[in-house]
């Protein structure tokens, strides 16, 4: 009796401590770059925005994976690229392994998983939102809700596409779902500039978000 009672015991261990085991063998596929690039909105374009996503990713191990800033542009007479279309497929989990988003649709239409608690850094620690000091909830996308581009207009939603850090203007989301009556993670309002010092007026610091693409 007392054999078989060890035998469960340790089956019972061993099934518990799979569970962990299994989140771990979950691969980060987003995260908020903890940094912004230094120079306001100008991220050296998309190219430079990935590099950026591609570094902090390799900084915290995760460099094996492609790594594309979520990002939309413009252009004259038609639209640009979409954010939604440069980050795969899915399904993306943060550093904590906590799942983001099964896929597009998930990540877009029924998204409730961004938050405060889940839209982490690389490192998996938390951006300060808009009851802290300083509020850094300002995410570059230059996107509409639904992370598509822009329709051509007379204004700028994405400071000149990344290259801007002076005149201009970008569309942000709210990670933490909070402020100005807006709760998209996607677009939520433009910033005053694209300068270094006009990013934090509305409560940003240069920061996007980083998603595997493959």
């Amino acid at each position: 009796m007392q054999h078989r009672t060890i035998a469960l015991l340790l089956g019972i261990g061993a099934l518990c401590g799979s569970f962990p085991l299994s989140a771990e063998q979950r691969p980060m596929g987003f995260f908020v770059t903890s940094v912004g690039m230094g120079d306001g909105a100008n991220l050296g374009g998309l190219a430079g925005a990935d590099a950026h996503c591609q570094k902090l990713a390799s900084a915290a191990g995760a460099g094996e994976r492609e790594w594309r800033a979520y990002l939309s542009t413009e252009e004259k007479d038609k639209r640009g690229i979409f954010a939604r279309e440069r980050i795969g497929n899915g399904p993306w989990y943060n550093a904590r392994s906590m799942l983001i988003g099964a896929n597009l649709t998930d990540l877009h239409l029924y998204n409730n998983k961004i938050t405060l608690e889940t839209a982490l850094d690389e490192n998996g620690n938390r951006i300060k939102g808009r009851y802290d000091k300083p509020n850094e909830h300002d995410i570059l996308t230059g996107t509409q809700d639904d992370g598509t581009a822009y329709f051509p207009d007379d204004t700028d939603h994405t400071c000149n596409n990344w290259t801007s850090n002076g005149e201009g203007s970008a569309q942000v989301g709210h990670h933490d779902r909070h402020g100005g009556g807006n709760a998209s993670w996607t677009s939520a309002h433009p910033t005053r500039g694209c300068g270094k010092d006009d990013l934090p007026k509305t409560g940003g610091n240069g920061y996007f978000y980083c998603f595997a693409a493959d």
